[in-house]
């Protein structure tokens, strides 16, 4: 942070810089898939990722340290990131997950995802890897090509995959300690209205 600041004055008042500080104690991007498909189990050194944001708040004027990876931790994992103060989580795996995984996605749209995606990606089909890890890793890319089929399931299906998204979005809110916190949201964060126009594609 040091050379980082010291840089930054070289460049003027242009760049403002960063507002916190992202950090690896013990995790990896989405998680680390095994052979079977499954993922290894992680564990976060809490202590390190607590002295972390206190030194980068007190000497450095930063909101704190970000934590990567969070979202294939265990449950039990959520309620130490408020007790040590961790400015940001990341958590997009363990939705993406959870949607793909969902009793209710159906298998057949499932499967021509991953056909599609050991067609067109095969390129980063990395030799080491089993066919379960190489979905992992690259399902994420299956929404776009597939917008119109998600878009489209039936709305039983869809009222399935959500009921289980909101119950997870409500045990992290209360385990991360979001509820009641609407108030300072208001205080600081200030919407402003972008209009947008129409795609001439979309016209008529």
């Amino acid at each position: 942070m040091d050379g980082y600041l010291e840089e930054l004055k070289k460049r003027g008042d242009a760049l403002k810089g960063i507002s916190k500080i992202s950090v690896q104690t013990g995790t990896t991007h989405g998680g680390v898939p095994l052979a079977d498909g499954t993922v290894a189990k992680v564990k976060i050194d809490f202590d390190v990722l607590a002295r972390l944001s206190e030194m980068a708040r007190q000497r450095y004027g930063l909101a704190g340290a970000v934590q990567h990876g969070a979202s294939t931790l265990p449950d039990e994992a959520f309620d130490r990131f408020p007790a040590t103060e961790t400015a940001e989580i990341h958590l997009a795996t363990g939705f993406q997950n959870m949607i793909y995984d969902s009793n209710g996605f159906p298998a057949p749209l499932r499967a021509s995802i991953y056909d599609h995606l050991k067609a067109e990606l095969r390129g980063e089909w990395k030799e080491k890897d089993t066919e379960e890890q190489f979905i992992y890793k690259s399902r994420k890319k299956g929404f776009g090509p597939f917008k119109l089929e998600l878009w489209s399931l039936p709305a039983d299906v869809l009222d399935e995959i959500c009921a289980e998204l909101e119950g997870k979005f409500a045990f992290l809110f209360d385990k991360l300690k979001v509820n009641g916190t609407r108030p300072v949201l208001d205080q600081f964060i200030k919407p402003v209205d972008v209009p947008l126009k129409m795609p001439l594609t979309l016209k008529g």
